[in-house]
Formats: structure tokens, C-alpha cells, sequence
């Protein structure tokens, strides 16, 4: 059966009924429920009937309810959403935006199905496949960083049939008419390498996990920082994917530019890296924050360190939500603007930082 042949016999079953399933239509046809779900998508962008939740109406059947019932409105239907969810395995990152996802979900009767994907591009397009045909009205992604290979990666983001949110991911030139929105972890960077040098430092290091998606971008926004403020950038150390404390080899490496005043001051993301480096510099006599002022990236565990640090705070659970909000608008109307939001962290000031450094010397 040809797409228009398809759509026809949708409508004449819409007018017949008044309404239909996705899943009835589907089987009546021998069709998946992928492709009627796009179909009405397409019939009701052209005003021929009206979505709601799992199916379509007419548009005088969905008149008629209204003035019935408001509560049983289209308007009201298309509010109780389901939306698939898929995130990374571990990370204590991803919580906080699950958490502002799921209260903003709350808050307007959206459910929320939630897969788990591993590292693999095969595996996170099973996940996505499972929560379509189980009937997820649209898709918050979150991908693993580096999916390879990236160009069918992104090839295949962008041909998805359902209406997409990256959720602290950012795409390039294949996006098509993917939505998305995340922390400005650029901004962020810069927030704490202006926030050191307005204490005196005029060297930063940079301490960073090198599996981490928002490590590209932190490091640009602490080279643009350096740059604008003419400071010498450097040293930077990388925490490998293997190492789950600071490593031997980098750390004296690390201590031994700490000793010889060669660095004052460091960037370290994540917190719990962070935490570790205070007791290691502690153990071998050094203070912080006389001897190394330090600014930690993620602020989930920061103020629990003996010395609470200083943190930059990406705006997790306000991510969650406006992916939630940006799916709403697109799933009520497919026709509005395509959008990117870029959501500013914030600088929490604490111990690790301590006074001025010329005030220190």
C-alpha cells in the first residue's frame, strides 16, 4: 500500500469511528505502528484530523468532546504523553537531570519510560526502536559522547520518526530537525578560571576526565578564558577512563608543581576527582587553599570535601525540564520553531578558594 493509500484509508476509518488507535489502525493495514504514528502525524499537521494520546479524531468527534467534557478535550488528551527517555549506564551525572525530567513530567501528565544504553551505536538504536513500538510519543536522548562512527551516528539522530530532544548532547551539521538543549559548559569553565584569576592566579591548571562528554568544552571554555584574560595556560593532566582515583604518575607530577609554587591554582573536573586531589595534597603536607586554590566542575559532591569547594553547577534538573517543555511544544504544535537552548551554570563559592592571592603572599 502506497503512503497516500495508507493515509486515505486513516481517514475514511477516522471519519467512520470518529476516532481510531494507532494500534488498531496498524493491524487493520498490516502496517507497523511506527509508520501510522507518521502518518497521523503528517494528517494532522494538514488539519485532517486531530492527535491525541495513542491515536487520532476527527476534528468534529474532537469538537464534539469539548463541548461534552473540557476535561476530555484534545488539549487535555495530548497533555498525558508518553516520552522515552534514554540515557548512559553509571555516571553520577545523569541523576540530576533524570530528577528534572521526571518532576517536569509530573507537572503536566507526561509518563515517562526510561532505557539504558550501552556504549554502542547498535544498542541505543535497539532502545529507541523498543521505545517507539511500545508507543513513546517522542524521544529525550541522551547518547553516549562519540558514538562511532559519528556520521551514521548522526545520520541516523537526524532520520528518527519521532519527534527528538538531546538532552546535554549537542549535534552538528546532520541535526535536521532534532531539538536541543544543555548546559553551557563553555561558559562554565570560563566562569571559573575568571573567578581564580579575580583572586591573583595568573596560572590554571587544568585537571579533566578524558571519557567525559563535556570535557571538549570545558577545555574551550578554559583556553577562551585564558586567552581573554592573557593568562599562561596550563599545565592540563587527563584522568583516564581506567583510572578511578588521580593515578601515581600524574598526581606526583601534579604535587611536585604544587611544591614548587609552579601552581597555585587548578580547574578539576569532576567533583569526586576533586575531592580525591584535596586529600592527596593534604597527606603530603600541602593546604588548601594556601598552597592550591581549586574550583571543581559538576557540584554534586563539592561541599562535602574537608575543604568544600568552590564548584561551577551546570543546571541539571532545569535541563531535564526544558527538554520536557521543548517536547510538549513540538508534540502540540509540529509546525513551531525548531529550537537549541544553552542554559548558563552558575559559580558556588566556598572554602577552597580562600582570599586574594597577593593577600595571601
Amino acid at each position: 500500500m502506497l503512503t497516500e493509500e495508507r493515509r486515505e484509508a486513516i481517514l475514511r476509518m477516522v471519519e467512520r469511528e470518529g476516532s481510531i488507535t494507532v494500534k488498531e489502525a496498524a493491524a487493520e493495514m498490516g502496517v507497523s505502528a511506527v509508520t501510522v504514528r507518521q502518518d497521523v502525524r503528517d494528517l494532522a499537521g494538514r488539519g485532517l484530523v486531530v492527535r491525541v494520546h495513542g491515536g487520532a479524531m476527527s476534528p468534529d468527534a474532537a469538537r464534539q468532546a469539548t463541548v461534552a467534557d473540557p476535561a476530555a478535550s484534545p488539549a487535555a488528551a495530548q497533555r498525558e504523553r508518553t516520552l522515552g527517555l534514554v540515557v548512559p549506564p553509571g555516571d553520577y551525572y545523569y541523576p540530576g537531570i533524570i530528577r528534572g525530567v521526571q518532576e517536569a513530567a509530573r507537572g503536566h501528565r507526561v509518563r515517562v519510560v526510561l532505557a539504558v544504553s550501552s556504549e554502542t551505536l547498535a544498542d541505543n538504536q535497539e532502545q529507541v526502536r523498543r521505545l517507539v513500538a511500545a508507543g513513546a510519543d517522542g524521544l529525550l536522548l541522551m547518547p553516549r559522547a562519540g558514538l562511532e562512527p559519528v556520521d551514521r551516528a548522526e545520520e541516523w539522530l537526524a532520520g528518527l520518526d519521532v519527534p527528538v530532544v538531546l538532552v546535554d548532547r549537542r549535534i552538528g551539521g546532520q541535526a535536521g530537525r532534532l531539538e536541543q538543549v544543555a548546559s553551557d559548559h563553555a561558559h562554565g569553565a570560563g566562569l571559573a578560571v575568571r573567578h581564580l584569576a579575580g583572586l591573583g592566579h595568573e596560572r590554571i591548571a587544568l585537571v579533566s576526565r578524558s571519557e567525559s562528554p563535556n570535557t571538549p568544552l570545558i577545555q574551550e571554555g578554559y583556553a577562551a578564558a585564558c586567552q581573554a584574560l592573557g593568562l599562561t595556560t596550563g599545565p592540563e593532566y587527563r584522568i583516564g577512563p581506567a583510572d578511578a582515583a588521580p593515578s601515581a604518575a600524574w598526581f606526583e607530577e601534579f604535587a611536585g608543581a604544587v611544591e614548587a609554587g609552579d601552581v597555585r591554582a587548578a580547574l578539576v573536573h569532576n567533583d569526586l576527582d576533586a575531592v580525591t586531589l584535596v586529600g592527596l595534597v593534604q597527606a603530603r603536607g600541602l593546604r588548601v587553599p594556601e598552597d592550591l586554590a581549586v574550583v571543581t566542575y559538576d557540584d554534586e559532591v563539592a561541599e562535602l570535601s574537608d575543604v568544600p569547594l568552590t564548584a561551577v553547577a551546570p543546571p541539571k534538573r532545569a535541563v531535564g525540564a526544558w527538554a520536557v517543555d521543548l517536547m510538549r511544544r513540538r508534540l502540540a504544535d509540529p509546525a513551531t520553531p525548531l529550537a537549541e537552548v544553552l542554559l548558563r551554570p552558575e559559580l558556588r563559592v566556598r572554602d577552597s578558594c580562600g582570599a586574594a592571592a597577593a593577600e595571601r603572599a
